[in-house]
């Protein structure tokens, strides 16, 4: 199925929304594994997490990051006892030469609807928000909307928000607004990214085998 003919995934007004967060801690040192933490929050309170030790398939490449990660994420959320209601993903989504950036991939292959969240646009181009916190300026991408420069906290830098899997710029916006409140980063993209480096960490200062 292709992302436009996807259904498109809500935000619900009322019930905990299970937001999930997905990150990747790239290896230090040559020939060192890689490990990808997937958590799950509910009204901002960690309820499951699970990590990831694995190799990365391909080399880094701008714009071809499903190639390298793709596989290890995917793995990362199987391993979830229940599958979130929306994934955020340090990753693009529809500003890629493609239009399909790694959150979208991760998506579809999970069937699960997906936002990227980035500190920079990749390809797409937009004003900055005004200063308070829930300001937002469009990130166009030859004519179309792919997302968004969203202010978490007021007058912090921007992140960037990416319609990705079943989910479009408006609503990703509003699911990372709701999850940011102890800072500029979305708190389930906060917790994975503590727990895989920390678990990188862990495993990195182990001493190697003679």
């Amino acid at each position: 199925m292709r992302a436009r003919d996807a259904p498109q995934w809500r935000l619900r007004e009322a019930g905990h929304v299970r937001v999930g967060g997905l990150f990747v801690a790239t290896p230090h040192r040559e020939g060192d594994s890689a490990f990808a933490a997937a958590v799950a929050l509910v009204d901002g309170r960690l309820v499951e997490s699970a990590v990831v030790e694995g190799t990365l398939d391909a080399p880094y490449v701008p714009g071809l990051l499903a190639l390298r990660e793709g596989r290890l994420l995917a793995e990362a959320v199987s391993n979830l006892t229940q599958r979130p209601d929306v994934l955020l993903v340090n990753a693009s989504g529809r500003d890629h030469q493609r239009k399909a950036g790694l959150a979208l991939h991760v998506g579809a292959a999970l069937d699960l609807p997906t936002i990227g969240v980035t500190d920079r646009p990749l390809l797409a181009d937009g004003p900055d928000p005004a200063v308070e916190r829930g300001a937002s300026a469009p990130l166009l991408l030859n004519g179309e909307l792919v997302g968004y420069r969203l202010r978490t906290q007021r007058s912090v830098r921007p992140v960037i928000v990416h319609a990705a899997w079943r989910v479009d710029a408006e609503t990703a916006c509003a699911v990372v607004l709701s999850v940011s409140h102890a800072g500029r980063t979305p708190g389930p993209l906060r917790e994975a990214r503590r727990l895989a480096r920390a678990t990188r960490s862990a495993c990195e200062s182990q001493p190697r085998p003679a």
